[in-house]
């Protein structure tokens, strides 16, 4: 199998500049490189440049995909739109973990799965980046998704207990479903956390609500903002001030908090719903299986009901078929037989095997009509 590695890094709160874009084509002559990203695919040889570097100097993002099985997300976002210290209460082994540089957050997520099947048609899906603005918003789901598959990993102890449990784990948003996948969270652990999530909020923004909340911001700091969006293109600095406006705005949000599972209760639970899902799953299987041999034995008996009477026909039509010395009437001779066989049982007759024998003793320089007598066990 030929190799291949997908990279794509993303500038999202600025552009790079021309500079920045100069020393980006220096590591590669092939790579798709704009404003906000630089895409290269590898069939052969590899990256030149440091990801973890790239992420500190130039981008927000980073996406990576390889055939081997390996999948890779970094996210980078401001310190002021998440806390360091929250980051780490969930990412706390090599599948999730988190690094601080400059005032900026790095996040990454690791999957590895070189027992995989790769498929040709499977492309990394760039949708994985808007993770990062659910992150920004307050949405924790995607850092509890990277704690689970530390968890599943096994780079947990057992008994250590879940960070707190963001809303929501039980309807996952489509970004944060495609980071399921991506990571190959196993299904049944993350159905086990959801149980002790609540349910969403709905978020509704009323324009008086937040004109009075804007009013009463110190002036210098709305001046920042828009600066920063004028001279830097920062919009991070927006992020910041919704953040900031949903954080004062809730009251109590930690009153509804779960009590916290431990890790091998979470796995515990997850076997057993596997146990379970597994049996239903087999009792679904028996009971089609069931229902389908049912109906074919249903089918078979009017088969042979219409064929009742005509024993003799069926064995004129044998000797017929035979003497053709064709594979395919073979196939059909043999067909005939098992019919013939079946009514007879159904009589009582007895005299099928009788005439089988003749037509063996008849037949017998017939080696490949004999071989498909004894594979259909007659």
């Amino acid at each position: 199998m030929s190799e291949y590695q997908y990279y794509e890094f993303q500038a999202i709160d600025r552009p790079l500049s021309d500079e920045e874009m100069e020393k980006l084509r220096c590591f590669s002559t092939r790579a798709r490189i704009s404003r906000t990203s630089f895409v290269n695919e590898y069939n052969w040889g590899d990256f030149k440049g440091d990801p973890d570097a790239w992420m500190e100097k130039y981008f927000d993002a980073f996406l990576y995909f390889a055939n081997w099985g390996t999948h890779i997300l970094k996210l980078r976002l401001p310190s002021r739109l998440l806390d360091p210290e929250t980051a780490q209460q969930y990412c706390v082994g090599d599948s999730a973990f988190v690094r601080q540089k400059a005032g900026r957050v790095i996040l990454s997520f690791v999957s590895d799965d070189e027992g995989g099947e790769w498929d040709d048609e499977e492309e990394p899906s760039s949708a994985l980046f808007a993770v990062r603005a659910e992150l920004a918003r307050g949405d924790l789901r995607a850092l509890y998704l990277g704690w689970l598959l530390c968890v599943q990993n096994r780079e947990v102890d057992d008994e250590e207990l879940e960070p707190p449990v963001p809303r929501g784990l039980g309807e996952l948003s489509a970004t944060a479903e495609a980071l399921a996948e991506f990571l190959r969270i196993d299904r049944d652990l993350l159905d086990v956390a959801a149980r002790s999530s609540p349910q969403l909020r709905k978020v509704e923004y009323h324009p008086k609500e937040v004109t009075e909340w804007v009013a009463r911001l110190p002036a210098r700091e709305k001046d920042e903002v828009i600066a920063s969006l004028i001279v830097n293109g920062d919009h991070s600095a927006i992020s910041a001030l919704l953040l900031r406006f949903n954080r004062e705005r809730s009251t109590g949000a930690l009153m509804d908090q779960p009590p916290r599972r431990t890790v091998g209760a979470l796995l515990q639970s997850a076997k057993a719903c596997f146990e379970e899902r597994s049996r239903l799953e087999a009792d679904k299987r028996a009971k089609e299986k069931a229902r389908r041999e049912h109906e074919a034995a249903l089918a078979r008996e009017q088969h042979l009901d219409s064929l009742r009477g005509q024993e003799s026909k069926l064995w004129a039509r044998v000797e017929s078929l035979i003497s053709t010395k064709q594979p395919k009437d073979y196939d059909r001779t043999v067909q005939i037989l098992l019919d013939l066989r079946d009514l007879d049982l159904h009589t009582r007759g007895g005299d099928f095997h009788r005439h089988l024998k003749a037509l063996r003793q008849a037949h017998a320089r017939k080696p490949s009509f004999l071989l498909r007598l004894e594979k259909a066990g007659l």
